[in-house]
């Protein structure tokens, strides 16, 4: 875990009080051969092996999806997370993204892989016995074993820990489980689940379940508004006899489990995301080059333009920060000796940029796929075309790992615990920001090098969520757990400050490539849209805090700190738009 000696730019949320080393931070420029060659071995799966059977997958052929997982298991696929000893290839985690990002190509078999490698194999690896490792993680590592993981139940969906399956102790050490998860990817087929029950009704554990035990079954299939080629059903526990040794961790300590899983589940969802915009993005370049209007293409059109810069200009805010932060996890996983141990504190330590990966990378997708609607037209909402699956797909990203409304609520709530706590010195960049505040205007900068006013901006960004946080705290101390709008106000802003720095801090390191100007193209739009957002956001959240004289003292404040100045959005995102048509998809790839 970090140290008091650990850089603040090497610690979970150390971004936000200390300023940014372009030569430090993991871009996608810098991946290696052997990242490349695991990109393509991953992409040429999909494309053989995945894509030509898509609509067998969305009839639900569930022993398709049993095949696919072993052919996924034979090329390494699944075990990117697992030891050798295992069966496993123990890749980084910049490997695990982009096997994340190329499996993203189908949603369904994402969902497919996601259930299998992240949700069902890790918590083993992680958290399992040797016993248990040695029982479980070759099979699933080699896809002859098919997993899932049943937390959610139908009133327990956000409120996790609130579930009420039971495991009940028994004179022999057993357990009977007792209870009906919901929602359950890879439910129908699976051979073994992650159970999360309460033993005796009180204590929190995860338990290792098998299908061929008498009293498991599954429910019927959900009809769900996409993800047709995913299982989906409730799995249910009828006095289920489970013996002492299917307890995955310590009992009562289950939420180490779900909550430490839920962390990568957050980022490699960032990931699925990210490379769902790239074919999105990929989808409505190649359209808008070829589909004729009045007499030409309509990638020559401003207001399509202006969606394909966008487009491109958001992704790469997304892949930036993602790239950054499998770095900053692989970095102190590498400093702590590896292994285990380490991947659980490093997935701790960074549990704000995980969630943060998981709000902005679902709502890029988002935006990215209903744009590319939008430039499809009529075509659009037809199945003919890739993105009216593609549109169905993604909604759920939202809703997936946490609902994004509650991971706002906590990344708020975690960086303000690292601060009372004493992990970030939140308070100390506080004192000075207010001494700031009451000082004289500072000389503007006479620096006026590549990103230069960009990474001034980021400053600011950061400055306003430091304000915005220390005035939230003083109006409300403890309560503020309460004051939900204020807190999904303040992680829009700590969203934007990383999406912003990230990719400001990749555009500097492009410095003197070819593609230099292409990289500052894109991060200034990524930075300058995100300084209205932080605005309007800061505005917002300081007019519910104050009222009368201290409400204006305080957006004085605000427009001290925020001054950005305004660039010429539309000739940048036009630069983007065109290269994203040249290149026929997303121009950075």
């Amino acid at each position: 875990m970090a140290t008091a000696t650990t850089p603040l730019t090497k610690r979970g949320g150390g971004w936000l009080v200390a300023a940014g080393d372009p030569a430090d931070v993991m871009t996608r420029e810098r991946i290696t051969d052997e990242h490349r060659l695991i990109e393509q071995t991953a992409a040429g799966f999909m494309t053989t092996e995945v894509l030509p059977v898509l609509d067998r997958l969305e009839q639900k052929d569930w022993a398709l999806n049993r095949e696919l997982l072993v052919k996924c298991g034979a090329l390494g696929l699944l075990g990117t997370n697992v030891p050798e000893a295992y069966g496993g290839v123990d890749l980084d985690k910049i490997s695990s993204l982009i096997v994340s990002e190329q499996l993203a190509h189908n949603a369904s078999f994402a969902t497919t892989f996601g259930a299998q490698a992240n949700l069902t194999i890790l918590p083993i690896v992680m958290f399992g016995t040797d016993a248990q490792k040695m029982r479980y993680l070759p099979p699933l590592v080699a896809g002859t074993m098919a997993g899932a993981y049943c937390l959610s139940e139908a009133g327990a969906g956000s409120d996790a820990l609130g579930g009420r399956t039971v495991a009940r102790r028994q004179p022999d050490g057993s357990f009977l489980l007792t209870g009906e998860k919901m929602w359950i990817s890879n439910g129908g087929f699976a051979d073994v689940y992650i159970v999360f029950a309460k033993v005796d009704g009180e204590h929190f554990t995860a338990f290792v379940v098998e299908r061929a035990w008498p009293g498991v079954s599954t429910g019927r299939e959900e009809h769900k508004m996409g993800l047709h080629g995913s299982s989906t059903t409730p799995v249910i526990f009828q006095d289920v006899r489970v013996p002492a040794e299917a307890v995955l961790g310590e009992i009562g300590r289950g939420h180490k489990v779900a909550f430490n899983i839920l962390n990568f589940g957050r980022f490699k969802l960032g990931a699925m995301t990210s490379g769902g915009a790239k074919e999105a993005i990929a989808d409505a370049a190649k359209y808008a080059a070829g589909r004729r209007q009045f007499g030409v293409a309509i990638a020559t059109f401003g207001a399509i333009r202006h969606k394909l810069g966008e487009m491109t200009a958001r992704e790469y805010g997304l892949e930036s920060l993602l790239y950054r932060t499998a770095g900053l996890i692989d970095d102190m996983v590498a400093a702590t000796g590896g292994g285990a141990t380490a991947l659980l504190a490093a997935l701790e330590e960074f549990a704000v940029e995980a969630s943060i990966a998981k709000v902005h990378g679902s709502e890029v997708v988002d935006f990215v796929i209903d744009e590319t609607v939008q430039i499809h037209g009529g075509n659009g909402f037809v199945a003919d075309y890739p993105v009216e699956r593609r549109y169905r797909d993604a909604r759920v990203n939202r809703i997936f790992e946490g609902t994004n409304e509650i991971n706002r609520l906590l990344i708020p709530g975690m960086l303000m615990k690292k601060g009372v706590k004493g992990d970030l010195p939140l308070m100390a960049a506080a004192r000075a920001l207010q001494d700031e505040i009451l000082g004289p205007p500072a000389l503007p900068s006479g620096a006026d090098g590549p990103l230069d006013a960009e990474l001034r901006a980021v400053e600011a960004f950061k400055k306003v969520t430091l304000f915005v946080a220390g005035v939230a705290m003083q109006r409300h101390g403890a309560a503020l757990d309460a004051e939900q709008e204020v807190l999904s106000l303040l992680a829009d802003i700590v969203i934007d400050a990383y999406a912003a720095e990230s990719a400001a801090l990749r555009a500097r390191a492009a410095a003197g490539t070819s593609a230099a100007a292409l990289h500052a193209a894109a991060a200034a739009v990524v930075v300058h849209e995100a300084a209205g957002r932080i605005e309007l956001n800061g505005r917002s959240a300081l007019a519910a805090l104050a009222a009368g004289d201290t409400r204006r003292t305080h957006l004085a404040a605000l427009r001290r700190l925020l001054k950005v100045a305004p660039v010429d959005v539309i000739a940048l995102r036009r630069e983007l738009a065109d290269a994203a048509v040249a290149r026929g998809g997303f121009p950075f790839a």
